[in-house]
């Protein structure tokens, strides 16, 4: 076993207490009332703390490809493979149940679930298929801009119907402000009429 100095299982177990305090939170959830200020606190604070664990996954993940092979055993690099996979997949569950889609497509998103190293793709190719290797790469970049373009779009229209909201909010306070005036000036003429 690593020692508690090992980065990674430092790493790894701050995630793992991470992943326990959302489950906890999840569970808590259902004592709450199912609308009001409070509920809609405790799920943004659980949708926070599942992207931070989504962070420290990408950590994680990175650490453990930069483990150097002879440092440690092949049966403890599978075990931290496992570990790490079994995390991973408990903190999509808890995304998906909050309707964080982004979270289990972030890798497709930004490209990091394919493997494949750009020299080894090209190994063995002549130029003819380096020109076709290079055609498809920027056929996926495509893609991968058009879903980029359709989570701005989405991410333009939210912005959009909040600045709406606080625009509407705006007017009501203005207008509740005004009342209160009115309010405040009659109160002082009625009670300035009193002392007479």
């Amino acid at each position: 076993m690593a020692s508690s100095s090992d980065p990674w299982m430092k790493e790894y177990n701050e995630a793992s207490r991470l992943a326990d305090d959302i489950s906890s939170m999840i569970a808590d959830r259902g004592s709450l009332p199912q609308s009001g200020p409070e509920i809609m606190r405790h799920t943004s604070a659980i949708r926070r703390k599942i992207t931070i664990l989504g962070t420290r996954l990408d950590s994680l993940e990175s650490l453990l490809g930069r483990i150097p092979p002879k440092s440690i055993t092949d049966k403890e690099m599978h075990k931290r493979q496992d570990m790490f996979s079994s995390l991973k997949s408990k903190a999509k569950q808890m995304a998906t149940s909050f309707n964080m889609s982004n979270f289990a497509n972030r890798e497709d998103l930004l490209g990091q679930s394919k493997k494949a190293d750009d020299m080894s793709r090209v190994a063995g190719l002549d130029n003819q298929g380096i020109v076709v290797l290079q055609r498809q790469i920027m056929k996926e970049q495509d893609e991968g801009l058009e879903k980029l373009e359709e989570t701005v779009l989405s991410t333009k229209h939210i912005a959009l119907a909040v600045n709406e909201e606080l625009t509407l909010h705006t007017r009501l306070i203005d207008d509740l402000e005004d009342h209160v005036d009115v309010t405040n000036s009659r109160l002082q003429i009625v009670s300035s009429g009193y002392t007479m």
